[in-house]
Protein backbone atom coordinates (compact mmCIF):
# COMPACT_ATOMS: atom_id res chain seq x y z
CA UNK A 1 0.00 0.00 0.00
CA UNK A 2 1.36 3.42 -0.93
CA UNK A 3 0.74 6.52 1.08
CA UNK A 4 -0.42 9.88 -0.20
CA UNK A 5 2.00 11.69 -2.52
CA UNK A 6 4.48 14.17 -1.18
CA UNK A 7 4.49 17.75 -2.36
CA UNK A 8 6.96 16.91 -5.06
CA UNK A 9 5.77 13.41 -5.92
CA UNK A 10 5.96 12.40 -9.53
CA UNK A 11 3.06 12.10 -11.92
CA UNK A 12 1.84 8.69 -12.95
CA UNK A 13 2.79 6.78 -9.82
CA UNK A 14 0.74 3.85 -8.60
CA UNK A 15 -2.61 4.41 -6.99
CA UNK A 16 -2.77 5.69 -3.43
CA UNK A 17 -5.12 4.69 -0.64
CA UNK A 18 -6.51 6.50 2.34
CA UNK A 19 -5.09 6.25 5.84
CA UNK A 20 -5.49 2.73 7.30
CA UNK A 21 -7.77 4.13 10.02
CA UNK A 22 -10.05 5.91 7.55
CA UNK A 23 -12.77 3.26 7.92
CA UNK A 24 -13.11 4.22 11.60
CA UNK A 25 -13.78 7.89 10.81
CA UNK A 26 -16.25 7.02 8.03
CA UNK A 27 -18.10 4.74 10.44
CA UNK A 28 -18.24 7.42 13.12
CA UNK A 29 -19.53 9.92 10.58
CA UNK A 30 -22.47 7.67 9.71
CA UNK A 31 -23.16 6.67 13.31
CA UNK A 32 -24.38 10.12 14.36
CA UNK A 33 -27.98 9.21 13.56
CA UNK A 34 -27.88 6.13 15.78
CA UNK A 35 -25.70 7.30 18.66
CA UNK A 36 -28.63 8.52 20.81
CA UNK A 37 -30.57 5.22 20.66
CA UNK A 38 -27.32 3.34 21.31
CA UNK A 39 -26.57 5.41 24.41
CA UNK A 40 -30.11 4.83 25.63
CA UNK A 41 -29.57 1.10 25.20
CA UNK A 42 -26.21 1.09 27.00
CA UNK A 43 -27.10 3.49 29.84
CA UNK A 44 -30.75 2.78 30.55
CA UNK A 45 -30.89 -0.82 29.38
CA UNK A 46 -33.86 -0.22 27.11
CA UNK A 47 -34.36 -3.21 24.86
CA UNK A 48 -37.16 -2.30 22.48
CA UNK A 49 -36.77 -3.02 18.79
CA UNK A 50 -35.56 0.48 17.86
CA UNK A 51 -32.34 0.11 19.85
CA UNK A 52 -31.71 -3.43 18.57
CA UNK A 53 -32.19 -2.28 14.99
CA UNK A 54 -29.74 0.56 15.66
CA UNK A 55 -27.09 -2.00 16.67
CA UNK A 56 -27.73 -3.96 13.48
CA UNK A 57 -27.41 -0.82 11.36
CA UNK A 58 -24.18 0.18 13.13
CA UNK A 59 -22.67 -3.22 12.35
CA UNK A 60 -23.62 -2.82 8.69
CA UNK A 61 -22.14 0.69 8.61
CA UNK A 62 -18.89 -0.64 10.08
CA UNK A 63 -18.66 -3.32 7.39
CA UNK A 64 -19.43 -0.79 4.64
CA UNK A 65 -16.78 1.58 6.00
CA UNK A 66 -14.09 -1.11 5.86
CA UNK A 67 -15.13 -2.05 2.34
CA UNK A 68 -15.05 1.62 1.31
CA UNK A 69 -11.46 1.89 2.50
CA UNK A 70 -10.51 -1.15 0.43
CA UNK A 71 -12.16 0.21 -2.73
CA UNK A 72 -11.15 3.90 -2.54
CA UNK A 73 -8.04 4.82 -4.56
CA UNK A 74 -6.71 8.01 -6.09
CA UNK A 75 -3.90 8.88 -8.47
CA UNK A 76 -2.22 12.15 -9.45
CA UNK A 77 -1.79 12.79 -13.18
CA UNK A 78 -0.18 15.71 -14.97
CA UNK A 79 -3.28 17.92 -14.96
CA UNK A 80 -5.86 16.24 -12.73
CA UNK A 81 -6.57 13.89 -9.87
CA UNK A 82 -8.36 10.60 -10.59
CA UNK A 83 -10.47 9.00 -7.87
CA UNK A 84 -11.88 5.47 -7.92
CA UNK A 85 -14.64 4.82 -5.40
CA UNK A 86 -17.81 2.87 -4.82
CA UNK A 87 -18.86 -0.37 -3.19
CA UNK A 88 -21.26 -1.98 -5.64
CA UNK A 89 -21.53 0.85 -8.16
CA UNK A 90 -17.93 1.73 -9.05
CA UNK A 91 -17.06 5.21 -10.33
CA UNK A 92 -13.95 6.83 -11.74
CA UNK A 93 -13.93 10.61 -11.28
CA UNK A 94 -11.38 12.84 -12.99
CA UNK A 95 -11.08 16.31 -11.48
CA UNK A 96 -8.83 18.78 -13.36
CA UNK A 97 -6.63 20.89 -11.10
CA UNK A 98 -7.88 24.03 -12.82
CA UNK A 99 -11.44 23.23 -11.66
CA UNK A 100 -10.54 22.71 -8.01
CA UNK A 101 -11.19 26.08 -6.38
CA UNK A 102 -10.73 25.06 -2.76
CA UNK A 103 -8.91 22.36 -0.85
CA UNK A 104 -10.34 22.32 2.68
CA UNK A 105 -8.62 20.53 5.55
CA UNK A 106 -10.78 19.55 8.53
CA UNK A 107 -9.48 18.14 11.82
CA UNK A 108 -11.63 17.14 14.77
CA UNK A 109 -10.07 16.33 18.13
CA UNK A 110 -10.04 12.65 17.16
CA UNK A 111 -8.31 13.53 13.88
CA UNK A 112 -5.63 15.42 15.79
CA UNK A 113 -5.07 12.52 18.19
CA UNK A 114 -4.43 10.16 15.26
CA UNK A 115 -2.50 12.79 13.27
CA UNK A 116 -4.86 12.72 10.28
CA UNK A 117 -7.10 15.18 8.43
CA UNK A 118 -10.15 15.10 6.18
CA UNK A 119 -9.58 16.66 2.75
CA UNK A 120 -12.39 18.15 0.67
CA UNK A 121 -11.95 19.15 -2.97
CA UNK A 122 -14.48 21.81 -3.93
CA UNK A 123 -15.37 23.35 -7.29
CA UNK A 124 -17.66 26.14 -8.42
CA UNK A 125 -21.40 25.56 -8.32
CA UNK A 126 -23.31 22.64 -6.89
CA UNK A 127 -23.91 21.89 -3.25
CA UNK A 128 -21.51 19.01 -2.63
CA UNK A 129 -17.72 18.83 -2.80
CA UNK A 130 -16.22 17.06 -5.79
CA UNK A 131 -14.44 14.62 -3.50
CA UNK A 132 -14.03 13.93 0.21
CA UNK A 133 -11.00 11.99 1.41
CA UNK A 134 -11.66 10.54 4.87
CA UNK A 135 -8.90 10.50 5.96
CA UNK A 136 -5.23 11.15 5.08
CA UNK A 137 -2.14 11.47 7.24
CA UNK A 138 -1.77 15.15 8.15
CA UNK A 139 1.58 15.57 6.42
CA UNK A 140 0.21 13.89 3.29
CA UNK A 141 -2.91 16.04 3.40
CA UNK A 142 -0.81 19.21 3.60
CA UNK A 143 1.39 17.98 0.75
CA UNK A 144 -1.62 17.10 -1.40
CA UNK A 145 -3.14 20.51 -0.71
CA UNK A 146 0.06 22.28 -1.77
CA UNK A 147 0.42 20.08 -4.85
CA UNK A 148 -3.12 20.68 -6.11
CA UNK A 149 -2.94 24.42 -5.50
CA UNK A 150 0.42 24.73 -7.22
CA UNK A 151 -0.62 22.80 -10.31
CA UNK A 152 -4.02 24.42 -10.44
CA UNK A 153 -2.70 27.96 -10.17
CA UNK A 154 -3.60 29.81 -13.35
CA UNK A 155 -3.16 33.55 -13.59
CA UNK A 156 -6.70 34.86 -14.02
CA UNK A 157 -7.53 38.05 -15.81
CA UNK A 158 -8.42 39.73 -12.58
CA UNK A 159 -7.37 43.10 -11.31
CA UNK A 160 -4.97 42.63 -8.44
CA UNK A 161 -5.98 44.39 -5.29
CA UNK A 162 -3.57 46.66 -3.54
CA UNK A 163 -2.13 45.99 -0.07
CA UNK A 164 -4.29 46.88 2.88
CA UNK A 165 -4.23 50.60 3.52
CA UNK A 166 -1.91 51.74 6.26
CA UNK A 167 -4.81 53.64 7.82
CA UNK A 168 -6.20 50.44 9.40
CA UNK A 169 -7.16 51.55 12.90
CA UNK A 170 -6.40 48.33 14.80
CA UNK A 171 -3.25 46.28 15.10
CA UNK A 172 -5.35 43.22 14.21
CA UNK A 173 -5.23 44.27 10.56
CA UNK A 174 -1.64 44.22 9.46
CA UNK A 175 -0.39 43.94 5.89
CA UNK A 176 2.88 42.29 6.87
CA UNK A 177 5.03 40.09 4.72
CA UNK A 178 3.42 37.01 6.26
CA UNK A 179 0.15 37.89 4.52
CA UNK A 180 -1.97 37.91 7.68
CA UNK A 181 -4.92 40.28 7.27
CA UNK A 182 -6.88 39.64 10.46
CA UNK A 183 -6.47 37.71 13.70
CA UNK A 184 -8.89 37.40 16.59
CA UNK A 185 -7.29 37.56 20.05
CA UNK A 186 -9.06 35.84 22.92
CA UNK A 187 -10.72 39.10 23.97
CA UNK A 188 -12.39 39.41 20.56
CA UNK A 189 -13.50 35.77 20.63
CA UNK A 190 -15.11 36.41 24.02
CA UNK A 191 -16.93 39.43 22.58
CA UNK A 192 -18.11 37.27 19.70
CA UNK A 193 -19.53 34.76 22.18
CA UNK A 194 -21.43 37.46 24.05
CA UNK A 195 -22.74 39.00 20.81
CA UNK A 196 -23.81 35.74 19.15
CA UNK A 197 -26.79 33.66 20.16
CA UNK A 198 -25.27 30.24 19.57
CA UNK A 199 -25.98 29.26 23.18
CA UNK A 200 -29.67 28.85 22.31
CA UNK A 201 -28.70 26.24 19.70
CA UNK A 202 -26.68 24.33 22.30
CA UNK A 203 -29.54 24.54 24.80
CA UNK A 204 -32.07 23.32 22.23
CA UNK A 205 -29.83 20.44 21.15
CA UNK A 206 -29.34 19.45 24.80
CA UNK A 207 -33.11 19.41 25.37
CA UNK A 208 -33.70 17.26 22.29
CA UNK A 209 -30.92 14.83 23.21
CA UNK A 210 -32.07 14.54 26.82
CA UNK A 211 -35.67 13.95 25.79
CA UNK A 212 -34.49 11.17 23.49
CA UNK A 213 -32.60 9.46 26.31
CA UNK A 214 -35.50 9.82 28.74
CA UNK A 215 -38.86 10.00 26.98
CA UNK A 216 -40.75 10.90 30.17
CA UNK A 217 -38.42 13.78 31.03
CA UNK A 218 -40.36 16.63 29.30
CA UNK A 219 -43.60 15.64 31.04
CA UNK A 220 -41.82 15.30 34.37
CA UNK A 221 -40.18 18.73 34.04
CA UNK A 222 -43.47 20.35 33.05
CA UNK A 223 -45.18 18.77 36.04
CA UNK A 224 -42.43 19.94 38.41
CA UNK A 225 -42.63 23.50 37.08
CA UNK A 226 -46.40 23.50 37.43
CA UNK A 227 -46.14 22.34 41.03
CA UNK A 228 -43.47 24.95 41.80
CA UNK A 229 -45.57 27.78 40.34
CA UNK A 230 -48.66 26.68 42.26
CA UNK A 231 -46.62 26.58 45.45
CA UNK A 232 -45.16 30.05 44.91
CA UNK A 233 -48.48 31.64 44.02
CA UNK A 234 -50.09 29.95 47.02
CA UNK A 235 -47.50 30.91 49.65
CA UNK A 236 -45.93 34.14 48.39
CA UNK A 237 -47.14 37.49 47.14
CA UNK A 238 -47.06 38.77 43.56
CA UNK A 239 -43.95 40.88 44.21
CA UNK A 240 -41.99 37.91 45.59
CA UNK A 241 -43.04 35.69 42.70
CA UNK A 242 -42.01 38.46 40.27
CA UNK A 243 -38.56 38.68 41.89
CA UNK A 244 -38.09 34.91 41.57
CA UNK A 245 -39.14 34.94 37.93
CA UNK A 246 -36.79 37.85 37.17
CA UNK A 247 -33.89 36.02 38.86
CA UNK A 248 -34.67 32.88 36.85
CA UNK A 249 -34.82 34.83 33.58
CA UNK A 250 -31.54 36.61 34.31
CA UNK A 251 -29.94 33.29 35.24
CA UNK A 252 -31.21 31.71 32.02
CA UNK A 253 -29.85 34.64 29.99
CA UNK A 254 -26.45 34.36 31.69
CA UNK A 255 -26.42 30.59 31.05
CA UNK A 256 -27.10 31.13 27.35
CA UNK A 257 -24.30 33.69 27.12
CA UNK A 258 -21.88 31.33 28.86
CA UNK A 259 -22.82 28.61 26.38
CA UNK A 260 -22.34 31.07 23.50
CA UNK A 261 -18.93 32.12 24.80
CA UNK A 262 -17.87 28.48 25.23
CA UNK A 263 -18.96 27.63 21.70
CA UNK A 264 -17.20 30.70 20.29
CA UNK A 265 -13.97 29.67 22.04
CA UNK A 266 -14.26 26.18 20.55
CA UNK A 267 -14.98 27.42 17.01
CA UNK A 268 -12.95 30.63 16.66
CA UNK A 269 -9.91 30.34 18.90
CA UNK A 270 -6.86 30.91 16.72
CA UNK A 271 -8.87 32.58 13.95
CA UNK A 272 -6.56 33.87 11.25
CA UNK A 273 -7.40 35.36 7.86
CA UNK A 274 -4.40 35.44 5.58
CA UNK A 275 -3.67 36.18 1.97
CA UNK A 276 -1.62 33.73 -0.08
CA UNK A 277 -1.19 35.11 -3.56
CA UNK A 278 -4.65 35.25 -5.11
CA UNK A 279 -6.26 33.21 -2.34
CA UNK A 280 -7.62 34.00 1.10
CA UNK A 281 -7.29 31.31 3.75
CA UNK A 282 -9.14 31.06 7.08
CA UNK A 283 -7.80 28.91 9.91
CA UNK A 284 -9.73 28.52 13.16
CA UNK A 285 -10.79 26.17 15.94
CA UNK A 286 -9.63 25.07 19.39
CA UNK A 287 -10.28 21.32 19.44
CA UNK A 288 -11.52 20.93 15.87
CA UNK A 289 -9.12 22.71 13.51
CA UNK A 290 -10.41 23.90 10.15
CA UNK A 291 -8.52 25.45 7.26
CA UNK A 292 -10.41 26.53 4.16
CA UNK A 293 -9.73 29.01 1.41
CA UNK A 294 -11.14 30.63 -1.70
CA UNK A 295 -9.72 32.64 -4.56
CA UNK A 296 -10.54 36.32 -4.40
CA UNK A 297 -12.09 36.17 -7.86
CA UNK A 298 -14.55 33.55 -6.52
CA UNK A 299 -16.03 35.95 -3.98
CA UNK A 300 -19.44 36.96 -5.27
CA UNK A 301 -21.45 38.94 -2.71
CA UNK A 302 -20.47 40.48 0.62
CA UNK A 303 -22.59 41.04 3.72
CA UNK A 304 -21.92 43.32 6.66
CA UNK A 305 -24.14 42.70 9.69
CA UNK A 306 -24.65 44.78 12.80
CA UNK A 307 -27.11 43.68 15.50
CA UNK A 308 -27.98 45.60 18.66
CA UNK A 309 -25.33 43.69 20.60
CA UNK A 310 -22.81 44.44 17.84
CA UNK A 311 -23.47 48.15 18.29
CA UNK A 312 -23.11 47.89 22.08
CA UNK A 313 -19.57 46.60 21.53
CA UNK A 314 -18.88 48.77 18.43
CA UNK A 315 -18.46 45.69 16.28
CA UNK A 316 -19.70 44.19 13.00
CA UNK A 317 -19.34 40.91 11.14
CA UNK A 318 -18.28 40.43 7.52
CA UNK A 319 -19.37 37.42 5.46
CA UNK A 320 -19.02 36.50 1.81
CA UNK A 321 -20.72 34.23 -0.72
CA UNK A 322 -18.33 32.29 -2.94
CA UNK A 323 -18.76 30.41 -6.21
CA UNK A 324 -17.70 27.19 -4.52
CA UNK A 325 -19.77 24.10 -3.89
CA UNK A 326 -20.97 23.39 -0.39
CA UNK A 327 -23.98 23.91 1.81
CA UNK A 328 -24.59 27.44 3.11
CA UNK A 329 -25.21 25.89 6.53
CA UNK A 330 -21.93 23.93 6.57
CA UNK A 331 -19.36 25.37 8.99
CA UNK A 332 -16.60 24.15 6.69
CA UNK A 333 -17.69 26.45 3.85
CA UNK A 334 -15.55 29.54 3.31
CA UNK A 335 -17.95 32.23 4.47
CA UNK A 336 -16.73 34.38 7.39
CA UNK A 337 -14.01 36.91 6.67
CA UNK A 338 -14.40 38.68 10.00
CA UNK A 339 -16.69 36.99 12.57
CA UNK A 340 -16.35 40.11 14.70
CA UNK A 341 -14.37 43.30 14.13
CA UNK A 342 -14.76 47.05 14.42
CA UNK A 343 -16.60 48.88 11.62
CA UNK A 344 -13.34 50.50 10.53
CA UNK A 345 -11.57 47.14 10.19
CA UNK A 346 -14.48 45.65 8.23
CA UNK A 347 -14.53 48.63 5.87
CA UNK A 348 -10.77 48.39 5.39
CA UNK A 349 -11.04 44.68 4.55
CA UNK A 350 -13.78 45.41 2.01
CA UNK A 351 -11.71 48.14 0.38
CA UNK A 352 -8.80 45.74 0.19
CA UNK A 353 -10.84 42.99 -1.48
CA UNK A 354 -12.85 45.07 -3.95
CA UNK A 355 -10.95 45.96 -7.15
CA UNK A 356 -12.15 49.56 -7.07
CA UNK A 357 -11.45 49.91 -3.38
CA UNK A 358 -14.42 52.27 -2.87
CA UNK A 359 -16.42 51.53 0.26
CA UNK A 360 -18.70 52.68 1.76
CA UNK A 361 -20.74 54.44 -0.96
CA UNK A 362 -20.86 58.20 -0.66
CA UNK A 363 -24.58 58.43 -1.42
CA UNK A 364 -27.53 56.13 -0.72
CA UNK A 365 -30.77 56.45 -2.68
CA UNK A 366 -34.05 56.01 -0.74
CA UNK A 367 -36.95 53.62 -1.39
CA UNK A 368 -40.45 54.56 -2.53
CA UNK A 369 -42.02 57.30 -0.40
CA UNK A 370 -44.75 54.88 0.69
CA UNK A 371 -42.45 51.91 1.32
CA UNK A 372 -43.21 52.16 5.04
CA UNK A 373 -46.88 51.44 4.26
CA UNK A 374 -45.95 48.31 2.34
CA UNK A 375 -43.59 47.14 5.09
CA UNK A 376 -46.17 47.72 7.82
CA UNK A 377 -48.82 45.55 6.17
CA UNK A 378 -47.81 42.20 7.79
CA UNK A 379 -47.75 43.76 11.28
CA UNK A 380 -51.11 45.48 10.75
CA UNK A 381 -52.75 42.27 9.53
CA UNK A 382 -51.31 40.36 12.49
CA UNK A 383 -52.67 42.96 14.88
CA UNK A 384 -56.15 42.81 13.34
CA UNK A 385 -56.25 39.00 13.41
CA UNK A 386 -55.03 38.95 17.01
CA UNK A 387 -57.62 41.56 18.01
CA UNK A 388 -60.46 39.57 16.37
CA UNK A 389 -59.40 36.38 18.16
CA UNK A 390 -59.09 38.11 21.54
CA UNK A 391 -62.40 39.92 21.08
CA UNK A 392 -64.16 36.65 20.29
CA UNK A 393 -62.65 35.08 23.43
CA UNK A 394 -62.59 37.94 25.95
CA UNK A 395 -65.03 40.50 24.63
CA UNK A 396 -64.12 44.19 24.76
CA UNK A 397 -60.82 43.38 26.49
CA UNK A 398 -59.72 41.90 23.18
CA UNK A 399 -59.55 45.38 21.70
CA UNK A 400 -56.22 45.71 23.50
CA UNK A 401 -54.78 43.79 20.55
CA UNK A 402 -55.04 47.02 18.55
CA UNK A 403 -52.22 48.38 20.71
CA UNK A 404 -49.78 46.62 18.37
CA UNK A 405 -50.84 48.78 15.42
CA UNK A 406 -48.75 51.79 16.39
CA UNK A 407 -45.51 49.86 17.11
CA UNK A 408 -45.95 47.90 13.85
CA UNK A 409 -46.26 51.10 11.80
CA UNK A 410 -43.38 52.75 13.68
CA UNK A 411 -41.05 49.76 13.09
CA UNK A 412 -41.96 49.68 9.39
CA UNK A 413 -41.30 53.43 9.11
CA UNK A 414 -37.87 53.01 10.71
CA UNK A 415 -37.01 50.15 8.33
CA UNK A 416 -38.07 52.20 5.31
CA UNK A 417 -36.22 55.28 6.55
CA UNK A 418 -32.91 53.44 6.91
CA UNK A 419 -33.17 51.28 3.78
CA UNK A 420 -31.55 52.36 0.55
CA UNK A 421 -29.31 51.39 -2.32
CA UNK A 422 -26.25 52.62 -4.18
CA UNK A 423 -25.07 51.84 -7.70
CA UNK A 424 -21.90 53.03 -9.38
CA UNK A 425 -19.68 51.84 -12.24
CA UNK A 426 -18.39 48.81 -10.34
CA UNK A 427 -20.72 48.02 -7.44
CA UNK A 428 -24.36 47.54 -6.45
CA UNK A 429 -25.07 47.84 -2.70
CA UNK A 430 -28.25 47.44 -0.65
CA UNK A 431 -28.79 48.68 2.90
CA UNK A 432 -31.61 47.34 5.11
CA UNK A 433 -32.66 46.77 8.71
CA UNK A 434 -33.19 48.87 11.80
CA UNK A 435 -32.45 46.93 15.00
CA UNK A 436 -30.37 44.45 13.05
CA UNK A 437 -28.71 46.24 10.13
CA UNK A 438 -27.31 44.68 6.98
CA UNK A 439 -25.32 45.88 4.00
CA UNK A 440 -25.19 43.51 1.03
CA UNK A 441 -23.17 44.36 -2.06
CA UNK A 442 -21.55 42.77 -5.10
CA UNK A 443 -19.48 43.80 -8.10
CA UNK A 444 -21.35 44.31 -11.35
CA UNK A 445 -19.02 41.77 -12.96
CA UNK A 446 -20.42 39.08 -10.62
CA UNK A 447 -24.12 39.60 -11.44
CA UNK A 448 -25.71 36.83 -13.51
CA UNK A 449 -29.50 37.28 -13.45
CA UNK A 450 -31.55 40.45 -13.01
CA UNK A 451 -35.22 40.14 -12.12
CA UNK A 452 -38.00 42.72 -11.71
CA UNK A 453 -41.11 41.52 -9.91
CA UNK A 454 -44.34 43.17 -8.72
CA UNK A 455 -47.09 41.75 -6.55
CA UNK A 456 -50.72 42.91 -6.96
CA UNK A 457 -50.30 45.21 -3.97
CA UNK A 458 -47.07 46.59 -5.45
CA UNK A 459 -48.93 47.43 -8.66
CA UNK A 460 -51.60 49.27 -6.68
CA UNK A 461 -48.95 51.37 -4.89
CA UNK A 462 -46.76 51.94 -7.96
CA UNK A 463 -43.81 49.91 -6.62
CA UNK A 464 -41.47 47.25 -7.94
CA UNK A 465 -38.63 45.13 -6.55
CA UNK A 466 -35.36 44.01 -8.10
CA UNK A 467 -33.38 40.82 -7.44
CA UNK A 468 -29.78 40.19 -8.46
CA UNK A 469 -28.37 36.67 -8.45
CA UNK A 470 -24.71 35.74 -8.24
CA UNK A 471 -22.90 32.43 -8.53
CA UNK A 472 -22.93 30.42 -5.34
CA UNK A 473 -25.88 32.29 -3.83
CA UNK A 474 -28.18 30.50 -1.43
CA UNK A 475 -30.92 28.97 -3.66
CA UNK A 476 -33.54 29.43 -0.92
CA UNK A 477 -33.26 33.22 -1.01
CA UNK A 478 -32.05 35.98 -3.27
CA UNK A 479 -28.52 37.08 -2.68
CA UNK A 480 -29.34 40.73 -3.38
CA UNK A 481 -32.90 41.99 -3.25
CA UNK A 482 -33.89 45.64 -3.55
CA UNK A 483 -37.52 46.05 -2.49
CA UNK A 484 -40.18 48.70 -2.98
CA UNK A 485 -38.71 51.16 -5.48
CA UNK A 486 -40.82 53.50 -7.61
CA UNK A 487 -41.73 51.43 -10.64
CA UNK A 488 -40.17 53.79 -13.20
CA UNK A 489 -36.97 54.00 -11.19
CA UNK A 490 -36.85 50.20 -10.90
CA UNK A 491 -37.31 49.75 -14.66
CA UNK A 492 -34.67 52.35 -15.45
CA UNK A 493 -32.24 50.66 -13.05
CA UNK A 494 -32.99 47.26 -14.58
CA UNK A 495 -32.22 48.53 -18.10
CA UNK A 496 -29.07 50.30 -16.94
CA UNK A 497 -27.68 47.32 -15.05
CA UNK A 498 -28.74 44.94 -17.82
CA UNK A 499 -26.64 46.85 -20.32
CA UNK A 500 -23.67 46.99 -17.97
CA UNK A 501 -23.83 43.28 -17.18
CA UNK A 502 -24.27 42.33 -20.85
CA UNK A 503 -21.10 44.11 -21.94
CA UNK A 504 -18.96 42.83 -19.08
CA UNK A 505 -17.30 39.40 -18.94
CA UNK A 506 -18.59 37.15 -16.16
CA UNK A 507 -15.83 36.98 -13.53
CA UNK A 508 -16.57 33.99 -11.29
Amino acid sequence: MTSAPSAASAVGESEHRLHPMSWLFVMLQHMRTFIVPLLAFLIFGRTDRNELWSLVVICLVAAASVWRYLTYHYRISADSILIKSGILHRTLRQIPFSRIHNVALHQTLLHRIFGVAEVRLESAGGHKPEAEMRVLKLSDANALEALIRRRGAVAPADVETQPVAAEAPLSQLRPGSDGVLLTLPTSEVLRLGVISNRGMLVFGAALVGTSQLHVQLPDAVAQRWSQALNYFFGHFGISQVAVVLIVLLVGFFVLLRLLSVSLALLQYTGFRLEQQGRRLTVTRGLLTRLRTSAARRRMQAFQLQETVLHRMFSRRSLKVDTAVSGSHHDDRTFRELAPVASPEVCDTLVRHLLPGGTWPPSHWRPLHAHAWLRLSLPGVLLSLVLTAALYWRYGTWGLLGLAWLLPAVFIAWQHARRAGYAVDDTLVAIRSGWWSRRWRFAELDKLQVLLLHRSPLDRMLGMASLSFDTAGADPTKSSLRLRFLPVEEARELLIRLGREVARRPLRW
